[in-house]
């Protein structure tokens, strides 16, 4: 190799990792915090070491946990001259591997693989009597893929979850049995599912030695990203393919595990010098992501870690130019919430930051409903990560069908109480459930329930028919085609992305950490985690927020996250309960009945500033002509009218009768955006009626 050569590999690289691409072959262990640049660290590394003759090309082996990851080291690695080196996930390197060796140690053509293993599942469960529900079976599944990659044979399987103080989503022994019989079934049917990927590769590495010589002949050099998150088989595979070699690079920070749940484990992280006492050990310590500002919030968050992976804590040290202090918000409601979220969004895109760099991230995919809400009314685009739109997903689409169904039927009383009901059938129970996609599921039943509390709040007389028209719309509104919008996620699913502003919403106890983490205290560490990810997807702008309660004019009995005690105490001026200023859209006059000095409660009867069951001053030839303008503007922006403005927003215009801007925007559901786009049209309507009224 060139020192030209050589030098332009190493330009650009600070001195850690400098060290990391230079380090001899070997075991090498690079503890890499977020934003520090590994996946730079580890394609010049295997660049160097092609360069310099120490590997060819074609015999290295690097492997990532997701298919964005190893497309992008590719990426980078032909832009360095290397285009022979292999990239890839785990399974998808083991599915390579077995297809080669499949003919010569099975014999026939290879299994194919299992296109979603949940109909097996079902299957199984139904063979063995087990519950069939789709949350039921969703947590099933997930149990046993976690079972297999822990390396937990069936008959293993209760003492294993007993020792891990694991809460099975039915009886440890009906696991076993649905287990045993979705192996059965799978087996019969001469399917593979991505375990089996890795177990079958293991298995013909230990078993088959001239395999295993062929393949260790092929590749000799392996490196590992995200080491923090590989499983047990994961590892089993690893040490296949090594064999007795330890030419291996692993990548990783074990303050980023948060897929324990998966079977994750940062332990060989954690013992790899112990497995290798002449290792080289790096640390990059230097953020190049975030600002100094976000990396020390971070460095706090973390900092309280009192768990193993502590002990391999990374002091990150911010590189980027001073950025503005991270903000903290408490709302009185979660819609409070989501509107001043809205609104600070609004801002940073009218100062330039584009749509595509905003992210909203949250714990449970049940609390994207409400900002997907919030952004649909102010015509802001959005895209959810991870998970599906709220009424695209499984449980939503099934409690239309029994509210559709059901609203044929002549049904009288408390609307609320009714769809509660009728949801019974789909899985709504009085408490909620501490399975994931159960509480998952729960969460977005529930969310269906307030819905009709507030369709009530502001149409006192809505039957169950008027309540599947209002989510039918809603659920048009939410389905516009998106280019570019602000992402909505899971703190989960953002892992491996980054921003240029993130929002951390709903940080209470109970939610951040999970309510099923309290009393075990490696779950609540992982939370803890979970929220420093959150902390460090911010390249310049983030916001933590939350609600002390999930409706307007609810109990107040939520607290902020424990997480967020030694970051704001009490007594700090932003910790108070954000209430907006007198003339804006939640001002604390607002929050009593115009009519009757009542409590107000619910977002329409805040929205209209009065009781629902209280004498209603609409002036009606105005809300005719408010909506026939909407439906104008709604064909002409061609989007569904409840985009304009809902009903609800109507109305309370039509008694409210603004005669200015700040009448206007003091009306809920009318932030800036809607003043500047509609205010001069509606202004002028409530003025032409008052002309004809006079």
């Amino acid at each position: 190799m060139s020192t030209e050569a050589e030098k332009g590999l190493l330009d650009g690289l600070d001195p850690e990792q400098r060290a990391a691409v230079q380090a001899p072959r070997g075991p090498v262990c690079v503890l890499a915090g977020a934003g520090t640049g590994k996946t730079r660290t580890i394609t010049h590394r295997i660049a160097y070491l092609v360069h310099t003759g120490h590997v060819s090309a074609g015999q290295v082996l690097a492997v990532t946990f997701t298919n964005r990851a190893a497309g992008e080291m590719r990426t980078r690695l032909r832009a360095l001259g290397i285009p022979g080196a292999q990239a890839r996930t785990f399974h998808s390197a083991a599915l390579r591997q077995l297809r080669y060796f499949w003919p010569r140690v099975v014999g026939g053509p290879p299994w194919d693989l299992v296109e979603g293993k949940l109909r097996l599942v079902g299957q199984a469960a139904h063979r063995v009597g087990a519950p069939t529900e789709v949350e039921i079976l969703r947590d099933l599944a997930s149990e046993i893929e976690w079972a297999k990659a822990s390396l937990v044979a069936p008959d293993s399987y209760p003492d294993a979850v007993q020792r891990r103080r694991r809460e099975p989503p039915v009886p440890a022994a009906q696991v076993v049995q649905v287990y045993q019989a979705y192996e059965a079934l799978k087996n019969k049917a001469k399917l593979l599912d991505f375990e089996d990927l890795l177990l079958h590769t293991a298995a013909v590495l230990d078993d088959h030695a001239q395999v295993a010589e062929e393949f260790r002949e092929r590749y000799r050099c392996f490196v590992v990203d995200e080491y923090q998150d590989v499983t047990p088989l994961q590892q089993r595979v690893l040490n296949g393919w090594l064999g007795a070699r330890d030419d291996l690079t692993v990548v990783g920070d074990a303050n980023q595990t948060i897929y324990s749940f998966a079977g994750a484990s940062p332990r060989p992280l954690l013992e790899f010098t112990r497995r290798f006492p002449e290792a080289a050990v790096v640390r990059l310590e230097r953020d190049y992501r975030s600002t100094p500002q976000v990396v020390d919030l971070a460095n706090q968050v973390i900092s309280a870690a009192r768990d193993r992976p502590a002990g391999s804590r990374l002091k990150l040290v911010g590189q980027r130019p001073v950025g503005p202090p991270p903000r903290f918000a408490e709302f009185d409601d979660e819609p409070t919430e989501a509107a001043a979220v809205v609104r600070r969004i609004q801002d940073l895109v009218d100062a330039g930051t584009p749509l595509s760099e905003v992210a909203v991230l949250y714990r449970v995919n049940a609390q994207s409903e409400t900002y997907e809400q919030a952004l649909t009314e102010v015509g802001i685009p959005y895209l959810v990560r991870g998970g599906e739109r709220f009424f695209e997903r499984q449980e939503v689409r099934q409690a239309m069908v029994v509210l559709r169904a059901a609203s044929g039927d002549a049904v009288s009383g408390d609307l609320p109480e009714i769809v509660r009901k009728t949801l019974e059938r789909v899985g709504l129970t009085a408490e909620p459930p501490t399975g994931g996609s159960a509480r998952e599921r729960w969460e977005s039943l529930l969310a269906l329930v307030e819905l009709a509390e507030e369709l009530v709040a502001s149409v006192p007389d809505a039957d169950l028919a008027k309540l599947v028209t209002e989510l039918e719309v809603r659920a048009q509104a939410q389905h516009p085609p998106t280019v570019e919008g602000v992402t909505l996620a899971s703190l989960h699913s953002a892992k491996g992305l980054e921003w240029d502003a993130v929002f951390l919403i709903g940080l209470v106890d109970g939610t951040l950490p999970i309510q099923f983490a309290d009393g075990d205290e490696a779950a609540v560490e992982e939370e803890r985690r979970l929220l420093y990810v959150g902390v460090t997807r911010a390249r310049e702008h983030l916001w933590m927020s939350w609600a002390l309660s999930r409706a307007p004019g609810g109990r107040r009995h939520r607290r902020r996250s424990r997480f967020l005690y030694s970051l704001i105490p009490d007594d700090h001026p932003t910790a108070r309960v954000v209430r907006a200023e007198a003339g804006t859209k939640t001002a604390t006059a607002r929050l009593r009945c115009r009519v009757c000095a009542a409590q107000l409660v619910g977002t329409v009867s805040i929205k209209l500033g009065r009781c629902s069951d209280c004498p209603s001053d609409v002036d009606q030839a105005l809300l005719d002509r408010l909506r026939e303008w909407r439906t104008t503007r709604a064909r002409e922006l061609k989007v569904p009218p409840y985009v304009v403005f809902t009903d609800a927003t109507l109305m309370a215009i039509a008694e409210q009768r603004p005669t200015n801007p700040g009448g206007l925007v003091a009306i809920s559901g009318i932030g800036a955006s809607k003043l500047d786009r509609f205010g001069t049209d509606v202004l002028a309507l409530v003025q032409e009626e008052a002309t004809k009224n006079n």
